[in-house]
């Protein structure tokens, strides 16, 4: 029987010379679909990608030389997504640096809960990437960097207005995540537990040396 999840859409027109950018980001953005929906990795195969879009499976190599380099993909958008939405949730409470501290860590966390499985993926709970020929070390140790300099940012500039007690803010930073991504896995693994209303404050006070 046909699987209906990973049926193509619509007989896919060919592209027109200089638009391979637009399949790229097709195969990108069924990957992620497929993932969402099914939240297993092994259903993301070169053959449904392409069922999906409409194309033949070999069209893809042109792109991504195997499964891992599309899940790369996947992964690195996802992350640009969050700190996306981080950087606007700062931006939209002014200039008070406590606020937009807050307003990023709840921004982070928002993003977990409202994309379980894209958060799952981007931290190893669904993609367990091998390094390889199509996997540096260097891919894998920047994903999130962006998000991380803007939390160690947001906190530097709560200790340069006196708001928080952090020595060492790029250290601190990472403690914080520690700690948001704690929070977020066990809000989404845990069917039921009394969380205090304000654990998040609490989790972002103590982890950032806010001051009272």
């Amino acid at each position: 029987m046909e699987d209906t999840k990973t049926a193509p859409r619509t007989t896919r027109a060919r592209n027109r010379r200089g638009e391979g950018g637009r399949l790229r980001d097709e195969i990108i953005t069924a990957a992620m679909e497929l993932l969402e929906e099914s939240g297993d990795e092994r259903t993301v195969t070169l053959r449904s990608i392409a069922r999906r879009i409409g194309i033949s499976a070999p069209s893809i190599y042109p792109h991504f030389p195997d499964q891992p380099a599309i899940m790369l993909a996947v992964v690195r958008q996802a992350f640009e997504e969050l700190d996306r939405q981080l950087r606007t949730a700062g931006a939209h409470v002014g200039d008070d640096p406590r606020q937009r501290l807050h307003a990023v860590c709840h921004a982070y966390l928002d993003f977990a809960r409202n994309h379980p499985e894209r958060y799952r993926t981007m931290f190893g709970g669904l993609w367990m990437p091998t390094l390889g020929d199509t996997l540096t070390e260097k891919d894998l140790t920047t994903l999130g960097s962006a998000s991380l300099r803007l939390l160690a940012e947001t906190l530097d500039d709560c200790a340069a207005a006196g708001v928080a007690d952090s020595t060492d803010p790029p250290s601190d930073a990472i403690a914080l995540w520690l700690g948001l991504h704690g929070l977020a896995h066990q809000r989404a693994v845990t069917r039921v537990f009394p969380w205090p209303n304000d654990i998040a404050e609490r989790l972002i006070t103590a982890l950032a040396h806010l001051r009272d």
